[in-house]
Formats: C-alpha cells, sequence, structure tokens
C-alpha cells in the first residue's frame, strides 16, 4: 500500500491551531512565530483571503486569512492571532507569510501510528492541502501542506 511509506515521513511536531471550531496542524519547523493581530495594510486587487501586509520589526509580511481561504466563518476575537511561518514557494523561493487563525491550541508530537491518509472526500475544502489526518486525544486534526495552501490559485 503506498500511502504506508508516506505516512511516517508526516510523524513529528506540529502546532494545532483552530479555524471555526476544526483542528488543524502546522509542521512546527514551518512555524517562525505566533503574534497577536497587528494593523494590517490592504494590498489592491488581491484574492479575498489576502488581507495585506503587515510591518513585522522592519520586515513587510503578506498576510492570509486561513478561514477565508476555506470559507469558513472568519470573525476576529480576542483569541484571533497570526501565525508566521516560512514557505517554500519554488525551488530558491522561501517566503514568510502571516496566517490568521481563530486561536492557537497547542504543540503535538505525532507518531507514525496516529496519522492517516487524507480523505477522497468529505471534507469542507479541496484535499490538495491536506497531508494526512491525525487522531490525537480522541479528535481529528487535519495536517496542513501550508506550502500549497497559500498558492495562488
Amino acid at each position: 500500500m503506498s500511502t504506508v511509506a508516506t505516512v511516517p515521513v508526516l510523524a513529528g511536531k506540529y502546532l494545532t491551531v483552530v479555524l471555526e471550531n476544526e483542528a488543524y496542524g502546522i509542521a512546527v519547523l514551518k512555524v517562525r512565530e505566533i503574534i497577536s493581530i497587528h494593523k494590517i495594510t490592504p494590498v489592491p486587487q488581491m484574492p479575498a483571503y489576502v488581507k495585506g501586509v503587515i510591518n513585522l520589526r522592519g520586515r513587510v509580511i503578506p498576510v492570509v486569512d486561513l478561514r477565508v481561504k476555506f470559507n469558513l466563518a472568519a470573525e476576529f476575537t480576542e483569541r484571533t492571532c497570526i501565525v508566521v511561518v516560512q514557505l517554500k514557494l519554488a525551488a530558491d523561493q522561501v517566503v514568510q507569510m502571516g496566517l490568521i487563525v481563530d486561536m492557537v491550541e497547542e504543540v503535538v508530537t505525532l507518531t507514525p501510528d496516529m496519522i492517516e491518509p487524507k480523505p477522497e472526500f468529505g471534507t469542507r475544502f479541496g484535499t490538495e492541502y491536506i497531508l494526512g489526518m491525525a487522531k490525537v486525544k480522541g479528535q481529528v486534526k487535519m495536517l496542513l501542506d501550508i506550502d500549497r495552501v497559500v498558492v495562488a490559485e
């Protein structure tokens, strides 16, 4: 079975975040920091999920609202924050980007036996964004391929 070979590669540490009461995992090695919501400067003619840019200690960082990207409710609360991730967009292009999430949960260490292959249907968005499904403390958490989530459509 070809999925068995790929699942162990997914084992490791993940930052779990919540988007509209659903939990998602982002590989910790991709996460640079977690910050509160900053003033976001809009950029004209961007897709609705691209909220604009922020000035993070002198660096201009694009900000994507994952809730809008996944067609979920996007209300700001006191727990809403920005997860700054480092993405590999091309072989030689690495960028930092902010991802708006409803809330950060925890860092979990996933072993191969906790991870299942991604489903072929039944999710709120296309499965091209999903690496696999993790079972943690009785809950299912979708592991995101964060590099693919933010690629322009």
